[in-house]
């Protein structure tokens, strides 16, 4: 309460400051180069929080974050900080994820901010995603901060670093700030330099409203809460806001900044960064990138949003219990408002019922996905095995996408089939060069080009099939490189492959849970190994149950559950042999009844067999 009070305060003062006083900006970095440390230093070096409620990753607001140790959520917060010159500044920092999967994250975050901290591990230097969050910052125009962090290390390699960063950015050395997040060595500097090189907002507050939401999240009390960066104009209470996406209107019925809570103000200037409250019920009516304006006084275009996202990887969600699909369906709802990039539609299996098709950026969003749903909702899930979106040319001339396999034409419509394929970045020391190519190779990767940023340390350039490295390609890499090969990609374009549908059929019927599309030359090994892997999950029944794989109408691959054996005869003490003989005959009809009508029970062990497969 005292906190709380002591920044009710300050916020109250707020207004007092002049709009170039504040400075907006986000930290990105490559996966574990300390983002999140690095925030909870800054916070604890403008007393935002107390020693007291200090802890480790304290804008890592979610269990998984903290389990995981990684950053999957961007995390906005204000702080207020008293610089040399004597002068109050407001700080509004964006955290953002580190990892491939989560880039979307970070260009929404960057698009509300004027400067980026660029954050470069000493010990492991430049990497992907270094690379890439670079280019992302240049391209929405901010002010880059470079920062070497973790310069305390044993292992840190400063002078190798600076001059990869100087490749990268064309700065000058002395623009590059030495520090650790985790001592405070170099603390000072990040301030200096986030008050003297990071530009203020443009003060705009005269102008009619027009603020941009760059994320969301949903209250059961409150309803959507939107998170809003405001460029131009004023937002308060008690106005209407109207949203240029669907030309709804809400009464606003508070405003305010972030902290580590959510704290009301008066009311939201130009350059400020913060959430509105509108009782907004209908999750569908937040989307990312749209603009808010007011009826009072409403401007007349929106502001420029964010590029829609183009899920990657697609899997089936389906709820162990048919009765929890409506919940399923709200859940889902409440997730995407928190996550702009999730995209579903309602899908039918005959195997699983009823559920959704969903796309993902990757198999670690997936992942966090399927495990926000199970634990925030307490939903029992079963997924399909993820594939990629295909485009398939019909023999009539038509072009139609597929993204599950259970969605694909009969062979005999198909001109050909169109894969996605990816522009892989990989950055690796010297030494794992061969055996990062013939990775590459054995994934049907087309080299491109190697590009040495040092003596040490190359960049390999590939086009890779998309479906080749959704499952194991990252793990493969990391442990080829022994854990210092690092990894980006950017889809490119659709190109025709000699592809197959596989299916599998249990009991005679197709299980479209576990049809794959693969590639021709992998289709025969592929489905011995299948069936061989589901022999081994599918549970014994009280008649042989056939697993088969065919291409088409090609059986290509059998194995059998064989049946539960009971002995009939047991009771049969002496007589005729023609007594046991008809009790045999009567069991061998007795299970060709029951296989005709029987239902097989498919684990969701069985329906993960492809992924098995892929990491073995």
């Amino acid at each position: 309460m005292i906190f709380e009070s002591w920044f009710a305060h300050r916020v109250g003062n707020f207004h007092s400051v002049s709009t170039s006083y504040i400075r907006n900006f986000c930290i990105i970095a490559h996966i574990d180069h300390g983002k999140s440390t690095l925030a909870d230093r800054l916070l604890e070096e403008t007393k935002t929080i107390s020693k007291k409620e200090m802890k480790d990753q304290v804008l890592d607001s979610m269990e998984l974050e903290r389990e995981r140790g990684i950053t999957i959520k961007s995390h906005p917060i204000q702080m207020h900080y008293r610089h040399t010159d004597s002068q109050n500044y407001v700080f509004n920092l964006i955290d953002t994820p580190g990892h491939v999967d989560f880039s979307y994250e970070v260009s929404r975050s960057l698009a509300a901010c004027e400067g980026a901290l660029l954050l470069v591990d000493a010990a492991q230097g430049v990497e992907a995603q270094t690379v890439s969050n670079t280019f992302l910052a240049t391209e929405n125009d901010l002010t880059i901060v470079p920062v070497i962090n973790k310069v305390d290390l044993a292992s840190a390699r400063v002078e190798e670093v600076k001059g990869q960063l100087i490749e990268l950015l064309g700065c000058g050395e002395e623009e590059i700030i030495l520090a650790s997040a985790k001592t405070g060595l170099g603390i000072q500097g990040v301030f200096d330099a986030i008050v003297n090189r990071i530009p203020p907002p443009i003060n705009l507050s005269d102008a009619p409203l027009r603020a941009m939401i760059f994320d969301s999240m949903y209250d059961n009390y409150k309803g959507a809460i939107p998170y809003v960066r405001v460029f131009e104009g004023v937002l308060k209470s008690r106005t209407t806001a109207r949203f240029f996406a669907h030309n709804r209107q809400y009464d606003i019925t508070e405003v305010g900044h972030f902290v580590l809570k959510k704290v009301p103000t008066k009311e939201l200037r130009a350059g400020d960064v913060g959430y509105l409250l509108a009782s907004i019920r209908d999750v569908s009516h937040i989307l990312p990138g749209d603009t808010i304006t007011t009826k009072q006084q409403p401007a007349a275009d929106a502001l420029p949003g964010f590029k829609e996202v183009k899920p990657m990887v697609f899997s089936g969600l389906y709820p162990s219990d048919t009765d929890d699909y409506d919940q399923l369906r709200m859940a889902l709802d409440k997730l995407k408002l928190n996550d702009a990039s999730l995209q579903y539609e309602p899908e039918t299996s005959r195997a699983l019922g009823f559920g959704f098709r969903c796309g993902f950026l990757g198999l670690l969003h997936m992942e966090i996905i399927q495990e926000r749903l199970e634990r925030e909702f307490d939903l029992a899930l079963v997924t399909t095995p993820p594939n990629v979106r295909y485009k398939v040319q019909l023999k009539e001339g038509n072009i139609i996408e597929v993204d599950t396999p259970a969605k694909m034409p009969a062979t005999g419509m198909i001109q050909t089939i169109l894969e996605p394929h990816v522009s892989a970045e990989i950055i690796t020391p010297k030494e794992f060069i061969g055996s990062i190519m013939t990775l590459c190779q054995n994934k049907r990767g087309i080299y491109k080009n190697t590009n040495y940023l040092t003596a040490e340390k190359a960049q390999l350039y590939y086009d890779l099939p998309l479906a080749e490295i959704i499952f194991d390609f990252y793990d493969k890499l990391k442990s080829t490189s022994k854990g210092y090969a690092s990894l980006d990609y950017q889809l490119i374009d659709f190109v025709s492959g000699d592809l197959k549908k596989l299916d599998i059929l249990i009991n005679n019927e197709v299980v479209d849970a576990l049809s794959i599309i693969t590639h021709s030359d992998d289709a025969y090994q592929l489905g011995v190994t299948l069936c061989s892997k589901l022999k081994e999950l599918i549970p014994r029944q009280m008649f042989d149950v056939p697993i088969q794989a065919s291409l088409g109408s090609k059986i290509i691959s059998r194995s059998t559950v064989k049946a539960l054996k009971k002995n009939v005869t047991a009771k049969c003490y002496g007589g005729d042999i023609t007594r046991k003989r008809k009790l045999w005959e009567k069991q061998k009809e007795g299970k060709k009844r029951m296989k005709s009508i029987g239902k097989v029970e498919i684990p969701q062990e069985a329906l993960l067999a492809v992924l098995q497969i892929d990491s073995d």
